[in-house]
């Protein structure tokens, strides 16, 4: 590379800004490591930024999974986005994320800047060469772990890092929807698009480089203006999904620009059938906004030490280093796109249960020191269908962020931190991230040996919950204390397991898990919302500590956003009581509260 170069050195650098690398790099910062986050983009967010406008789907499936939507830095960045940005602009979302990431002390955000190359030795990952495009300047990252969060696998085709491309036949893994033969099909390419209601009939005249369609062309994807909830699926302001193509005859890495080219063609073809095709209830709607980036669905999958299968998602396999979870289904879309008019545009596969994901899925197999985020994990082809959605990338960046902190901290290799997994599940857990089969054991955690008492009982609602491990509702019960009617402040007190100085306190709110708060381009999932911050969250609340049945200590914290609401006290307060008060919410008549920590 030619150039002077700007040295900097780091102890991880996060590769890609989607919502996996995003949460990576949060992660790792808040947990103590210097981290570089490198974006190749203007903004934050990949699909789910500005420029593509994607939902951030989960394992909730669009709600239809109770209580499943995920928790964490996701849900911190949905909830300011709820406050700040209540009639869901894109625009206003990519500052959310901006703001996230300059309010971190420890992590250094590069945007516009484009990782070239890296240097590697003896399986290792010295350095990274960048370039940031905006004012030509030339970087070189030198870190103790790197994280390849690109979507396309980047830095591990750079590395000489172990991948998988393609599908793998069925034999490989076993896998009961997967093909004979091994192929290099991978999920196409979209580009979206927004159109408005004018108050005047708008005509459209089609472009002369744009494709015809007919109806007939068209018959398995919907495309017109309807009441129904299924017509709302396809409706005119909402763009489609199904626009598509590549993974097949066009490559989605090398001719991805030819891809959006063609992409454009169908686009504006599309929308011509809708506008002068025949009756679509098209007549007062213009094309308001077209995507131009592409996203895509899939490309390379880096190597980890185990590779995720369709046979863990169908069975719901337990794993004991399990770090992430998800449960959208495997949602597989068909070969060449909307080439391939005979076929239904995807092939949804049904998930039973949320499934684990273990942290061998999330380090590199061959090279030392280079973890992923993101699309790009140790999946198949048929487990991908599932674990590329944004909510499922985000809970699993998180881990690889503080799972690489934590190896930093130890002066360890991404692989040894298998050793210290406990650790990093607790970590998880305190960060508000949901594991399906790991409880709240932290032994620094003064609350959780003490006891919960409250004058407000509601049978299935005791104080008791807020100290049995599980922050969050789930088919075995509320796992939480209600505050019963807020028409006056309700308390809650938690004594400890001994008199300590206590110097942090956490309180888990209910956001309700239930509900989508993710952001939409569709308006009919708009209309099913409820707006601005969920009216189940606690606005205000006050802590007091207790000693000898004496106050020690009291503060107040009005409008809080979070759900994981952590106050870190400036001087340490010696009780053997914390006592938690509710005075209001955004809107709800009574709150639940899932959780109380305490520690020194």
């Amino acid at each position: 590379m030619n150039g002077s170069l700007i040295q900097r050195h780091f102890d991880v650098v996060v590769v890609g800004a989607g919502l996996g690398g995003f949460s990576a790099a949060i992660a790792a910062a808040r947990h103590g490591a210097q981290t570089a986050l490198i974006c190749d983009r203007p903004m934050i967010g990949g699909n789910g930024s500005s420029e593509v406008q994607m939902c951030i789907c989960g394992a909730d499936a669009h709600g239809t999974r109770p209580n499943a939507r995920e928790t964490g830095i996701v849900e911190e960045y949905l909830l300011r986005n709820r406050l700040h940005n209540p009639y869901q602009s894109y625009s206003i979302s990519d500052t959310i994320f901006w703001e996230m990431a300059q309010a971190e002390p420890n992590l250094k955000l590069y945007l516009n800047t484009r990782a070239l190359d890296a240097d590697v030795e003896k399986g290792r990952i010295v350095s990274v060469r960048a370039v940031q495009t905006t004012n030509e300047k030339k970087y070189e990252f030198f870190a103790k772990i790197f994280v390849d969060a690109t979507g396309d696998g980047y830095l591990a085709a750079q590395t000489d890092s172990e991948f998988m491309i393609g599908r793998e036949a069925k034999a490989e893994f076993g896998e009961p929807h997967a093909p004979d033969e091994h192929d290099s099909y991978v999920m196409g390419i979209t580009l979206l698009f927004k159109a408005k209601k004018m108050d005047e009939p708008v005509a459209f005249h089609k472009p002369e480089w744009a494709y015809t369609f007919t109806e007939h062309d068209l018959r398995k994807r919907g495309h017109y203006s309807g009441s129904s909830i299924w017509q709302s699926k396809y409706s005119l302001d909402a763009g489609y999904w199904w626009i598509e193509l590549g993974g097949g005859e066009l490559d989605v890495i090398s001719d991805t620009e030819e891809i959006r080219d063609e992409l454009l063609k169908i686009l504006y073809g599309v929308w011509d059938h809708i506008k002068n095709g025949g009756e679509h209830g098209a007549e007062y709607y213009a094309l308001d906004w077209v995507q131009m980036l592409p996203a895509k669905r899939e490309s390379r999958r880096i190597t980890g030490d185990y590779v995720l299968t369709e046979n863990d998602l169908l069975h719901s396999h337990t794993f004991d280093d399990a770090v992430a979870y998800g449960g959208w289904p495997m949602d597989m879309h068909c070969i060449r796109g909307i080439r391939n008019l005979d076929e239904d545009p995807t092939h949804y596969i049904h998930v039973p249960e949320l499934y684990d994901i273990p942290y061998r899925c999330y380090y590199s197999k061959n090279t030392e020191n280079l973890m992923m985020a993101g699309r790009c994990i140790s999946v198949t082809h048929m487990a991908h269908g599932s674990t590329r959605i944004m909510g499922t990338c985000s809970v699993g960046g998180q881990a690889v962020g503080t799972a690489a902190a934590l190896a930093v901290r130890k002066g360890i290799l991404p692989r040894n931190v298998s050793a210290h997994i406990f650790e990093l599940q607790q970590a998880l857990l305190k960060d508000d991230c949901f594991l399906l089969h790991v409880r709240n054991q932290d032994e620094n955690d003064r609350a959780r040996l003490g006891t919960a008492q409250s004058a407000v009982a509601q049978e299935g609602f005791e104080a008791s919950n807020l100290l049995n491990g599980i922050a969050r509702t789930t088919a075995q019960g509320s796992n939480c204390w209600n505050t019963g009617d807020l028409s006056e402040p309700r308390s809650v007190q938690v004594t400890l397991d001994r008199p300590a100085a206590i110097r942090e306190v956490i309180c888990r709110f209910d956001t309700q898990l239930g509900r989508e708060i993710s952001m939409f381009i569709f308006t009919a999932h708009l209309a099913d919302q409820v707006r601005g911050v969920p009216p189940e969250l606690v606005k205000d609340f006050g802590l007091r500590f207790i000693l000898e049945g004496k106050t020690v200590h009291e503060l107040r914290v009005d409008n809080n956003i979070i759900r994981n609401a952590t106050l870190r006290l400036e001087k340490a307060i010696f009780c053997d009581t914390i006592e938690l008060t509710v005075y209001s919410t955004y809107g709800a008549h009574s709150a639940n509260v899932f959780e109380v920590r305490a520690y020194e």
